[in-house]
């Protein structure tokens, strides 16, 4: 029995060791040789001040917490209270029977045609009235980013060609060639129209 408790107390010391201080340095070490900005959170400086990460989205919102129409609208985030909170990650776990998400789907897809001007019968992009799984995803299609360019160009007094160039400048191309669609980091773009004259 001695001999059983001494060899289970050895194997835990050595796998608290192995995985618990070596494979995390290990892990950290390559990930910051090989890949040092996406390890410490891909942020995004402005004028030196960091505003946002590449990698997780946020919201646009005026001082009222209503949706910013000079800037394009991220998709809806179950993250948190208001959305976007890396520490609350997560998606809202409803099913598509679930009248939940039904009726959220509903107001979303509502809401979004008024803040973009856009008629009942228009068709509104998936991801302008879903949250991703995460509830942090910083991408929109191109369809959705599409659509509000017209909104944004009326908010920002720009022609809607100048708006639409920049959001086919800023479109991500599938990864690895095939997988998913081309997408816009909401982000980037948003920087960008803050740069055009």
């Amino acid at each position: 029995m001695r001999r059983q408790l001494l060899t289970g107390l050895l194997m835990t010391v050595v796998l608290t060791v192995l995985v618990g201080l070596a494979y995390p340095l290990a892990m950290t070490g390559i990930a910051q040789a090989f890949m040092g900005h996406r390890a410490d959170g891909s942020f995004v400086t402005k004028n030196g001040k960091v505003v946002g990460s590449a990698l997780v989205g946020q919201n646009f919102v005026l001082k009222d917490g209503a949706p910013d129409p000079r800037y394009f609208q991220p998709r809806p985030s179950a993250a948190g209270e208001h959305g976007y909170d890396a520490m609350s990650s997560g998606g809202s776990n409803d099913g598509p029977s679930s009248s939940t998400l039904l009726t959220d789907v509903s107001d979303r897809a509502a809401a979004y045609r008024k803040l973009n001007g856009l008629t009942a019968s228009t068709r509104v992009p998936v991801d302008a009235v879903t949250a991703s799984a995460s509830g942090l995803d910083p991408d929109i299609s191109v369809a959705n980013a599409q659509l509000q360019a017209a909104r944004v160009a009326r908010a920002r007094h720009f022609p809607v060609d100048r708006v639409l160039d920049l959001v086919a400048a800023h479109t991500d191309d599938r990864q690895l060639g095939f997988l998913g669609e081309q997408t816009v980091n909401v982000l980037d773009l948003n920087l960008a129209l803050d740069q055009v004259r």
